[in-house]
């Protein structure tokens, strides 16, 4: 059963159509809605400040959530996948993304839709991204456009395969 746990006087609200692995933590000042699954040992913690995840969202395995006490909150749109490993924190993630795996998000940092950031890249602080470009490295920068294929294959295969295997496991 996963870790539920009620902080500072908050207790995650939790749409009843989200899987949640057994092994999930999900802490405190945290909303996530229809349609989202949270994956093995992935860490949600809204302790420190909130935490919003919008629809048909992925969590996958080992992913960590947090944000910044008295800094930052971490807001994620609809149909985003979270990579293996990531770690997103105290920054505001728009509609149709996709995080790679290892992928590190720091706060302040706003991803408008139609954007990829590559597996291991770094986003630092206050960055602001552009919508329809792959973002890659340490630190991350525009790697090239994303093209329709790409949309298409990486972001709404992802975002929907995700529903898939949540489903599997229900």
């Amino acid at each position: 059963m996963p870790l539920l746990q009620k902080v500072r006087g908050y207790f995650p609200i939790i749409h009843t159509d989200t899987f949640i692995a057994e092994n999930a933590t999900i802490t405190g000042d945290v909303v996530i809605e229809r349609g989202s699954s949270i994956w093995y040992n992935s860490v949600i913690r809204g302790d420190v400040n909130s935490i919003r995840i919008g629809k048909e969202v992925n969590i996958q395995d080992g992913a960590i959530i947090h944000c910044t006490f008295h800094k930052s909150i971490s807001t994620i749109g609809d149909r985003v996948s979270i990579g293996h490993r990531a770690i997103i924190h105290g920054c505001q993630i728009e509609s149709d993304v996709l995080i790679g795996m290892g992928a590190i998000i720091m706060d302040h940092v706003y991803i408008p839709s139609n954007v990829i950031v590559g597996a291991g890249a770094l986003i630092t602080e206050n960055q602001i991204l552009e919508s329809g470009f792959i973002y890659t490295g340490i630190p991350a920068k525009k790697f090239k456009a994303l093209d329709q294929s790409q949309f298409d294959f990486f972001i709404k295969r992802t975002a929907a395969n995700y529903q898939m295997y949540a489903d599997w496991v229900k």
